[in-house]
C-alpha cells in the first residue's frame, strides 16, 4: 500500500486469499440441511416471529372494524354523490 495522496488502497495478497476461501464455502448451517430441514426452520421462525406480535384485545379490534366500516361508508357516499354531480352535469352539457 501506498500512502501517497488520493491514491487507491488495495488489499494485501494475503487478505485476497482469505477472502477467496470465505466465498468459497457455502451455506453455513442452511447449506447442510436438506429441503425438509429448511422448510422446517422456515416454519419455525415464523412462529417465532408470530409470538412478538403485539395482538390487539377484543374491544380494540371492535373499535378498529367500526372505524374501518365508518369510513368506507363515508366513501361510498361521497363517491355517490360525486358520480351523481358528474352524470347531471354531462346530462346539462351533451343533453
Amino acid at each position: 500500500m501506498t500512502d501517497a495522496v488520493g491514491s487507491i488502497d488495495k488489499p494485501d495478497a494475503e487478505d485476497e486469499a482469505a477472502e477467496s476461501k470465505r466465498k468459497a464455502r457455502k451455506g453455513g448451517k442452511r447449506g447442510k440441511k436438506g429441503p425438509f430441514g429448511r422448510l422446517a426452520l422456515f416454519y419455525r421462525q415464523i412462529i417465532a416471529e408470530l409470538r412478538k406480535v403485539v395482538w390487539p384485545t377484543r374491544s380494540q379490534l371492535t373499535t378498529y372494524t367500526t372505524v374501518v366500516i365508518v369510513f368506507v361508508v363515508i366513501m361510498i357516499g361521497l363517491v355517490t354523490v360525486i358520480d351523481y354531480g358528474f352524470s347531471h352535469a354531462v346530462k346539462y352539457i351533451f343533453g
